[in-house]
């Protein structure tokens, strides 16, 4: 594991001690806490851009994938 160093006004300082004690949890377990969710939303924002430039310029045939998902264009049976 490894230590970091932030450097940040005192009264924000003061204020996320405050927030830890208040959840009971140490300013370490704080850090850890926010860096998780900023890496998994950095991680989500990544693939969604991955995804996009994958499908980009496929408008038309993504509509046509979903038209034939929800069934139409063809003849629906009858139960």
């Amino acid at each position: 594991m490894a230590a970091l160093i932030i450097r940040m006004p005192d009264g924000k300082r003061e204020r996320l001690k405050d927030l830890a004690r208040a959840r009971k949890q140490s300013v370490t377990k704080l850090f850890d806490e926010m860096a998780t969710v900023l890496l998994a939303e950095y991680d989500a924002e990544t693939r969604f851009r991955v995804r996009a430039a994958r499908g980009a310029g496929k408008v038309k045939r993504g509509l046509q994938l979903l038209a034939k998902a929800r069934g139409e264009g063809r003849a629906r049976r009858s139960g």
